[in-house]
């Protein structure tokens, strides 16, 4: 088995294999809006939700992008649901352009403000989360040395559904059909569902 130390990153191979490793990783789509009114949409594939109780979603930014100054501001973010029909709209709406421009009016996607938080969501999402930041961690590497990775922690206040993905009473994930990040510019969604019980102890 191949092996090779970080720090050097002597992997050998064409491309950085880590985001492949750790993968397939949900979309956080980031919906904020600035101070001065602006709303900003963006795509974030270091997310995931951290806790149930309270529920608490993550989501990491690489540099200080629009996102991060926008919630350190505002203290609040929505998080859209991101499913294999809206591919091209989630793509569209990862282009890098001035902060202030509607990344919205850019995707052809409709904002719809939340009710709890100001901060806009995608209102053609099979579901939605209204968050409030808890922390912003900048990250540090085991030496202590600042990264450039910052590190937004907020707690869902409210959660949007459309009736159209819930059957038999569940969210259902088979309907929904969630965009998964992969490695390099890879991505899957779900096509497969199955249920899978714990095994139980026996005395």
């Amino acid at each position: 088995m191949r092996f090779y130390e970080t720090t050097e990153n002597a992997h050998g191979l064409a491309h950085d294999p880590f985001k492949a490793i750790v993968a397939p990783r949900p979309i956080g789509w980031i919906g904020s809006r600035g101070t001065n009114g602006t709303r900003n949409l963006a795509p974030y594939s270091f997310f995931n939700a951290v806790s149930d109780r309270p529920k608490i979603v993550m989501f990491s930014s690489s540099g200080r992008k629009d996102s991060l100054r926008n919630v350190e501001e505002t203290g609040e973010f929505t998080t859209s649901f991101v499913s294999a029909n809206l591919t091209e709209n989630m793509n569209a709406s990862s282009a890098a352009v001035p902060y202030g421009e509607d990344e919205f009016a850019l995707a052809g996607l409709t904002p719809v403000d939340g009710k709890l938080v100001k901060a806009p969501f995608v209102g053609e999402a099979f579901a939605a989360l209204e968050c409030r930041v808890t922390e912003i961690l900048r990250l540090s590497d085991v030496s202590g040395e600042p990264s450039d990775s910052y590190a937004v922690f907020g707690q869902v206040v409210g959660i949007h559904l459309d009736e159209k993905a819930i059957r038999n009473g569940r969210f259902d994930a088979s309907i929904a059909r969630p965009l998964l990040r992969m490695g390099y510019m890879d991505y899957a969604h779900i096509s497969d569902v199955f249920e899978l019980a714990r095994p139980s102890v026996k005395s």
